[in-house]
């Protein structure tokens, strides 16, 4: 699997000689222009000109007002969202995909940041045929598919010319939305008529949340300034100003225009005439002006953000490396021209191909799903409380929470079907670049929201009880190729049930003890390339037993600790005596010792056969009958046999026993076979090496340490010797895996 790094050092780490370490940039633009000018002029779009007056009539004027109060709350919560985010951080180019990626990680950020250009390269087309489309209608002898190329072409000269020039045009088409407004205001009624506060039913040809669906994107211009971050003087200032300020304005504009519709028009004059506004105007070519403004304005809009995003998507290293070129900047403001060539190569192809109604409801959920996402940013960072989370406009949690579930409700109410395709294609993008295996070079909010997860486990975990009981092992395995056995054998055992710790004891004089950490990490990618998800623990001390001690007495947190430690048989004399002292330890840290002794020329056979030599389900008998049963729901062990083996002195307690043992594996439900065999007056390990001679894994358990232990591990390993690869088990005092088993 390629892995993907960026080769140049992190943004957040080297200032460029455009941005100050200060998050101030000297040539940048300021509030009014970068921000406030662009919001706003999306907000007050083609929606506000002709189909605000079907709203009216469709819903009444209480009506309309409960519907700009409701959506642009949506909107004012993402917004306070956005200007938490924007002022705990340096926000560069590339606005939401920034914030989100440096939030919630790049593959959360890719997969909102890719659709998002998108949505907005292609929103670029759709602005620019509603502007022609216009056009048409007022004069009605061009051609339509003409004058939205040039259109198209004529915003994207002004973005690669400069996105400052660009700004100053849009100061001109603001001129035109007011001078529109202004002459909204000074017109006259159409028609005597009464204010309708609620619209009568019969008369309504729309429900309330259709109508909410459509007014809806009228207030969602914030992305449009978020988008120029880069291009900001002072974006962690400018961002929460500009972007409030226009939802501001925006609502109370809004406010005020049902009121004086509801006053000079009937609701079916209302409905029926899609340009009401311009027959009640005191000059109607001001309409047409303010509706050019709000076509071109938006187009404008996207035009400028969707090549940023772009660049911030290549920057850092989204896009596959052969289009890394578009990352590139130009001039001393480093304007992304390539990615305005780009979109505009997009935009006009999609001009070409014609109608864009079958997508648009799409680029609408791909909006509300960043909207969405942003919200959840800010609410699980402030959630945490990370103390990297230090906003200086500072939001509660639960309003941004309560944005993002505005943001999804709307999103079904819009379109279910769109809902779901935008989430197909995010969730698609998301595993993609997940499956890259991308590196960042800085931190997000990730690894916060596990840890705040783990704080709540860990003090809801409480002491063990047989009800839910799991293997946690720490797997005394030193350097894991010598003894990769081990970790096989531990992998099979939890199965992602429970934990696994590799442990390595490394003597004083060999190493630092500040490389402790690089060795960790060297044993970990070792076993994450065999395909194992372990935990890695490495420490110093003068020998392996007493670091081995030391691991068992101290390693975990709270009731979170290992309850099973996992061994290599000791083949060394010499060593015979520390290894069981060792051994006894563990039990009297009443934990569970499992050591196995590898067969080195069958390894574990062909993963067919296991036999436990049984005395019950007491102590040891449990814990081996529950570990040969964890052990078959492993893949490689899922078609073994367990055989339950018994040894009785005589013929006559055989009979009664195989009855007794093949209840108790009927009421266990563990799909083992019994086998009752009798002695004879032979000694107990001929019988074990004649019976389990064709065993692919031997299960058998070991006194408890005491007098003379080491004496007796030894006769122990000298009888064994030539067997399959065996298992000797030593159960943890006062806890019955008797229960475990029955309990499931």
């Amino acid at each position: 699997m390629k892995l993907f790094k960026r080769a140049d050092p992190p943004e957040e780490t080297q200032p460029t000689a455009k941005t100050s370490p200060d998050n101030t940039n000297d040539t940048g633009l300021g509030t009014f222009g970068g921000v406030y000018t662009p919001s706003i002029l999306t907000i007050l779009g083609v929606i506000m000109y002709l189909r605000f007056g079907w709203v009216v009539g469709n819903v009444g004027l209480l009506g309309t007002l409960l519907i700009v109060t409701l959506s642009t709350s949506i909107t004012f919560l993402t917004s306070l969202s956005v200007s938490a985010i924007a002022t705990d951080r340096i926000v560069r180019g590339g606005g939401a995909y920034y914030m989100i990626s440096r939030s919630l990680g790049i593959e959360t950020g890719g997969a909102v940041g890719i659709p998002l250009y998108f949505a907005q390269a292609l929103s670029v087309a759709l602005y620019t045929i509603g502007f022609a489309e216009s056009i048409i209608d007022a004069f009605g002898s061009f051609n339509q598919l003409y004058v939205a190329l040039i259109t198209t072409i004529a915003v994207a000269v002004l973005a690669l010319t400069s996105a400052e020039i660009a700004i100053k045009a849009q100061y001109l088409i603001m001129g035109a939305i007011v001078l529109s407004l202004i002459s909204f205001a000074f017109g006259q009624p159409l028609e005597a008529t009464t204010i309708e506060i609620w619209a009568d039913s019969g008369q309504s040809s729309e429900p309330f949340w259709t109508v909410f669906a459509v007014f809806f994107p009228a207030v969602t211009g914030i992305m449009a300034g978020v988008s120029m971050s880069g291009d900001l003087r002072e974006p962690s200032r400018s961002i929460p100003t500009g972007t409030l300020a226009a939802v501001g304005t925006g609502y109370v504009i809004y406010m005020i225009l049902p009121i004086v519709m509801a006053m000079r028009a009937d609701a079916s004059t209302l409905i029926e005439n899609p340009l009401i506004m311009k027959e009640m105007a005191f000059w109607g070519p001001a309409i047409l002006f303010g509706v050019w403004g709000a076509t071109l304005s938006s187009a404008i809009g996207s035009i400028l953000g969707a090549p940023r995003v772009l660049q911030a998507l290549a920057r850092d290293g989204v896009l596959p490396g052969r289009l890394s070129v578009l990352g590139n900047g130009s001039g001393p403001n480093d304007e992304p021209r390539i990615g305005t060539a780009v979109t505009l190569g997009i935009a006009t192809a999609t001009v070409c191909i014609g109608d864009l109604n079958i997508i648009a409801p799409v680029l609408t959920m791909f909006f509300l799903t960043t909207y969405l996402v942003l919200n959840v940013s800010a609410g699980i960072e402030g959630f945490l409380q990370s103390p990297s989370f230090r906003p200086t406009f500072k939001v509660h949690w639960s309003l941004s929470m309560l944005g993002a579930l505005g943001c999804l409700a709307v999103m079904f109410l819009i379109n279910a079907v769109a809902t779901v395709i935008a989430a197909v294609i995010v969730l698609a993008i998301f595993i993609w670049l997940q499956r890259r295996e991308l590196e960042t070079t800085w931190g997000d909010a990730r690894r916060g929201i596990w840890m705040a997860l783990v704080r709540e486990g860990i003090f809801q975990i409480g002491e063990e009880d047989t009800k839910n009981w799991r293997p946690h092992i720490l797997v005394l395995s030193g350097i894991p190729k010598k003894r990769w056995p081990l970790i096989q054998f531990a992998d099979d055992l939890t199965h992602n049930r429970g934990m696994i710790t590799v442990c390595s004891v490394l003597p004083s004089s060999s190493r630092d003890v500040s490389q402790q950490s690089d060795m960790q990490d060297t044993i970990r990618e070792y076993l994450e390339k065999r395909g194992v998800q372990v935990l890695v623990r490495v420490v110093t001390a003068t020998d392996f037993f007493d670091g081995a001690k030391l691991l068992v007495e101290t390693y975990g947190i709270g009731p979170l600790t290992p309850n099973t430690v996992v061994l290599g048989d000791s083949q060394e004399p010499s060593r015979s005596d520390r290894y069981c002292q060792l051994v006894a330890h563990i039990h009297k840290a009443k934990k569970n010792v499992v050591i196995l002794r590898e067969n080195s020329e069958r390894g574990f056979g062909q993963y067919r056969r296991i036999d436990v030599w049984w005395g019950g389900l007491q102590n040891n008998g449990g814990l081996m009958l529950l570990l040969a049963y964890l052990l078959r729901t492993d893949m490689d062990w899922r078609n073994a046999e367990v055989h339950l083996k018994l040894v009785v002195p005589e013929e006559s307690a055989a009979q009664a026993t195989q009855a007794n043992v093949d209840s108790v594996i009927q009421n266990l439900r563990i799909g083992a076979s019994s086998q009752v065999l009798v002695s004879q007056g032979r000694p107990f390990y001929d019988i074990l090496h004649e019976s389990s001679q064709d065993a692919d894994l031997i299960f058998l358990g070991i006194r408890t340490p005491g007098e003379n232990f080491t004496e007796y591990y030894q006769d122990l390993q000298s009888k064994t010797v030539g067997l399959p690869s065996t298992v000797f088990v030593l159960a943890a005092p006062g806890f019955s895996y008797g229960e475990v088993l029955s309990d499931r």
